[in-house]
């Protein structure tokens, strides 16, 4: 009776005690249709009349049987909260999985149809109406290829394309910012060898993390998701995923992802994400040496770069036959900076004092920001702010909806109870620039209030604190399962 007991038992929980994991990808074609459309990325309204290469929402998905989770990242230099809402909407009816297992992210390309106006940049509205519901469509699809799956992760490290933007101002040196004040003591891209400025701010994070999924019965490569902490590379005057794309495709080759034994299978999707990037770029303003590229050229000199770093880690990973899946959200109310009355009369005066030039915009950096400071007068005095922690198995992953600076990722990755970590940034919303406290009091162009930089001064350390709880949770519910070797 006894043995009959088990039985039953047993087979009443095989699917939970043997749960299988599967993976699915999806590269889905977002780009406009119609030219020019406005682009992000530059105090002027720029616009782009063709395409370079697509815009694309690059989805994951993951299932361990009893848990799911999408990572989708996305061609774009910021992606507004009710975009991301949206398309979570639609893909949650489609499939099931609840929307706080929903990753969307934008990679932060300066050479994507805007999909949120900032400085001058306006939005085609037609066309960012249509975008949810293609980003959904990436997302389901997804997860209609999934299939049964390995899953491993490892770093790599490439230190050669990542350098602090933000460098100290001598003493006894100064300039003026945007709001008459001389008193910055952090100045952003300030040329090569500036005799004005002496060393970076802050370091950088030289990791390259892979999460990577192969099918269990082939082996063949179904996705990867990469993280680097670099701003962006730029360089592609026309519709561009920048390096990120650029990297996608670099991955698929190098793993022969295209190979005819995989013919009428889902393809491949190789995806990079960007990190915690607010003050890091591409450029070495220690060098007295800047070489001039041909467009895209430098975008293709990064992606090999990245690549070499990405394959060492990918032939370092231990597949694992499944993994455990979690996930925490939560959303903090923060306040918005907003400007005195003084200083939105003093906007008001600028506006009237600078003229427009022959382009209808204004070529003033005074009058640009006080035609921000008044946009945030029509803001709430407090904003919601989405967080996100996830893990499989070992690893955990972190969500922040600002271009947060390299100090709060690097925290992150030394506080976190699971074996290794890495952070989203420009996650599920935008929320403007995350600079810590310490970097808010030397001032230069992050911290300038505008719609790219708008949250309270402290906003880093409550952040980043909440999102040490929300890792620690995760942590007490995965038990001894995922301790720290």
């Amino acid at each position: 009776m006894a043995r009959l007991i088990f039985f039953s038992l047993s087979l009443f929980l095989a699917p939970w005690l043997h749960a299988e994991f599967k993976a699915g990808a999806f590269a889905q074609d977002i780009s406009p249709t119609k030219f020019p459309v406005p682009v992000n990325g530059s105090m002027r309204a720029n616009f782009a009349t063709g395409i370079h290469d697509p815009m694309h929402a690059r989805c994951l998905a993951l299932n361990d049987g009893k848990r799911a989770l999408v990572f989708c990242v996305v061609d774009a230099c910021m992606i507004p909260r009710e975009v991301c809402e949206e398309a979570k909407a639609i893909a949650s009816k489609e499939t099931g999985i609840p929307k706080e297992h929903m990753l969307i992210s934008a990679t932060h390309t300066h050479s994507a149809a805007a999909l949120a106006p900032v400085f001058q940049s306006g939005i085609d509205e037609e066309y960012v109406k249509g975008v949810p519901a293609l980003i959904a469509k990436g997302i389901v699809q997804a997860v209609k290829n999934m299939e049964p799956a390995e899953f491993g992760w490892a770093f790599g490290s490439d230190p050669s394309q990542v350098f602090n933007r933000r460098w100290w101002v001598k003493n006894g040196a100064s300039y003026e910012n945007p709001f008459a004040i001389t008193t910055d003591r952090a100045r952003m891209n300030p040329g090569n060898v500036n005799p004005e400025t002496s060393v970076p701010t802050a370091p950088v994070d030289q990791d390259v993390a892979v999460l990577a999924v192969r099918s269990a019965a082939d082996k063949r490569p179904l996705g990867l998701l990469a993280n680097y902490s670099l701003h962006y590379v730029g360089g592609n005057p026309s519709i561009s995923g920048d390096y990120f794309a650029a990297f996608a495709k670099e991955m698929g080759e190098r793993l022969k992802a295209g190979d005819e034994r995989y013919a009428g299978k889902p393809a491949f999707v190789g995806i990079m994400s960007n990190g915690t990037s607010g003050d890091i770029n591409n450029i070495n303003f220690g060098s007295p040496i800047r070489h001039k590229r041909n467009p895209g050229e430098q975008i293709q000199i990064v992606a090999r770069s990245v690549a070499d770093a990405a394959m060492g880690a990918y032939d370092a990973i231990k597949w694992q036959a499944d993994s455990a899946i979690d996930s925490e959200e939560t959303d903090l109310q923060l306040t918005v900076r907003k400007g005195t009355p003084a200083e939105l009369a003093q906007a008001k005066e600028w506006l009237n004092t600078f003229p427009k030039d022959k382009d209808g915009q204004y070529a003033e950096r005074k009058a640009v920001y006080a035609r921000e400071t008044l946009f945030l007068a029509d803001y709430p005095d407090t904003m919601p702010v989405k967080l996100q922690t996830h893990r499989i198995g070992t690893l955990s992953v972190g969500a922040i909806p600002c271009e947060t600076f390299v100090d709060i990722g690097l925290r992150l990755k030394k506080n976190s109870p699971f074996t290794r970590h890495f952070t989203i940034s420009l996650a599920n919303g935008y929320n403007g620039y995350l600079p810590t406290e310490a970097q808010h009091a030397l001032g230069g162009y992050e911290t300038w209030r505008a719609r790219s930089s708008y949250l309270e001064v402290d906003a880093a350390e409550k952040i980043t604190s909440c999102l040490e709880e929300m890792l620690k949770t995760m942590k007490s519910r995965a038990g001894e399962g995922a301790k720290k070797p």
